[in-house]
């Protein structure tokens, strides 16, 4: 069993996860409605993916 052979410090034990943070995701405008979404995601706003309809929305009058 590994077994330390000095104490490690504080700042060197939270130094390991000083890195460990959120990233923005990567944005891509809609070539249809021109709105930003995800990459390789179906629009939320107009339905298309790769210049083609993929998901039909109901108006809701």
């Amino acid at each position: 069993m590994a077994v330390p052979k000095n104490k490690v410090s504080k700042s060197k034990t939270n130094s390991r996860f000083a890195n460990w943070k959120l990233k923005t995701p990567g944005l891509v405008e809609c070539p249809q409605c021109h709105e930003l979404i995800k990459s390789h995601q179906v629009c939320p706003k107009c339905g298309y993916y790769n210049g083609e309809l993929v998901v039909e929305h109901k108006n809701e009058d």
